[in-house]
């Protein structure tokens, strides 16, 4: 069913937005590795709901782990994270299927089922699956941690409004838990405040807006990753694309390197203090990953998102049993932004991913 992400470190997602529960199977952490209860808490509470400007819903996201750990320790069998859901509003959603949400996959989830899909909440198509991740996410950064690597991700853009990249970032003073900084996952003291005003505005206009998350892998020796299909770039791009309502991905220079010349784009290699190093490997400017293995510069990466298909707006979209164009408003408890809470996704995602690589190359 394509739940699966992961080859030496595989993570296989479960459950639906509205059913029982939703978590991780999580098999390949290497035995004797520390399960960090404390971290994983912290990881959860930066992707929950209920933030203020945020979806309503209200869960408290506590992660049981059913097994595969011992002492505090993983055992090297498969670990399986569940999280049950307890503030499911159901009712919020009997108009599907017979009046399918633009922008959602509730028609296509209908006619692959035929029928026998729980489309409420977004079924198992939800974003609340992403938890999943997160908590599968949180048991991989011990491994990184151990071999002197590190995924970081932030708030970038809202609609218009750019933070800092965090290269430049990186350093800051802890964040203060009442902040902007804190609520939207950004790390730019300047730009969270007038990104939390443009999403108020937003919502007050009852509408939904663009963002873009930025991604930073810091640490990797030259050579990690693997040629093509599983180098570090369609590695990572297969597992972030999967976030539910992500768009396009950037590498180092992204879309501008389509109007670069080589002589621009092109990063000269130069001696290092322990091995060779790239120009502009210190500013984060150089390329990561060159034939997809690590330069031992950072990999800076860029994820966009859509606007949040559901709004509290009127739309119109067809009306299945009368099979003609009708107004619909979603209720329901929505984000009018994906970028905040989808930050310590992207984060976790790029954890596993440079985690399964690691392993799989016998760096880790």
């Amino acid at each position: 069913m394509g739940m699966g992400l992961g080859d030496q470190l595989k993570v296989t997602l479960f459950g639906e937005s509205h059913g029982k529960c939703v978590g991780a199977l999580v098999e390949g952490i290497p035995p004797g590795t520390e399960i960090d209860l404390q971290t994983l808490s912290e990881d959860l509470s930066r992707r929950r709901s209920g933030r203020k400007g945020m979806s309503a819903r209200l869960e408290p996201d506590d992660c049981e782990i059913l097994s595969g750990i011992y002492k505090g320790k993983a055992t090297g069998w498969p670990l399986l994270m569940l999280v049950r859901n307890s503030d499911v509003r159901s009712s919020d959603y009997d108009f599907l299927p017979d009046h399918p949400r633009p922008g959602h996959a509730d028609m296509v989830e209908e006619i692959r089922s035929k029928g026998s899909s729980d489309l409420r909440g977004g079924g198992s198509q939800s974003a609340r699956l992403t938890l999943g991740l997160v908590s599968a996410g949180s048991q991989a950064r011990t491994i990184l941690e151990n071999a002197g690597w590190s995924c970081h991700a932030h708030l970038s853009r809202v609609g218009d409004i750019s933070a800092r990249p965090l290269m430049e970032l990186e350093k800051s003073e802890p964040i203060d838990e009442e902040s902007e900084m804190f609520r939207l996952n950004c790390r730019d003291p300047e730009a969270a405040p007038r990104m939390a005003d443009l999403i108020k505005r937003i919502r007050r206009e009852k509408d939904s807006i663009g963002s873009v998350v930025e991604l930073l892998i810091q640490g990797l020796q030259i050579g990690v990753g693997e040629p093509w299909f599983d180098g570090i770039e369609p590695s990572l791009a297969r597992g972030l694309m999967a976030i539910p309502g992500a768009r396009a991905i950037e590498f180092s220079n992204g879309v501008a390197s389509s109007q670069m010349r080589g002589s621009e784009n092109n990063d000269m290699w130069l001696p290092g203090p322990d091995s060779p190093q790239l120009e502009g490997a210190d500013t984060g400017e150089a390329d990561g990953a060159l034939g997809g293995r690590s330069t031992g510069s950072p990999i800076r990466v860029l994820v966009h998102f859509k606007p949040p298909s559901s709004v509290p707006r009127e739309q119109f979209t067809l009306h299945l049993p009368s099979n003609e164009t009708q107004p619909l408003k979603v209720g329901g408890r929505h984000d009018p932004v994906i970028g905040p809470r989808a930050a310590p996704v992207v984060e976790a995602v790029a954890m596993l991913v440079i985690a399964d690589l690691g392993l799989m190359g016998g760096f880790l």
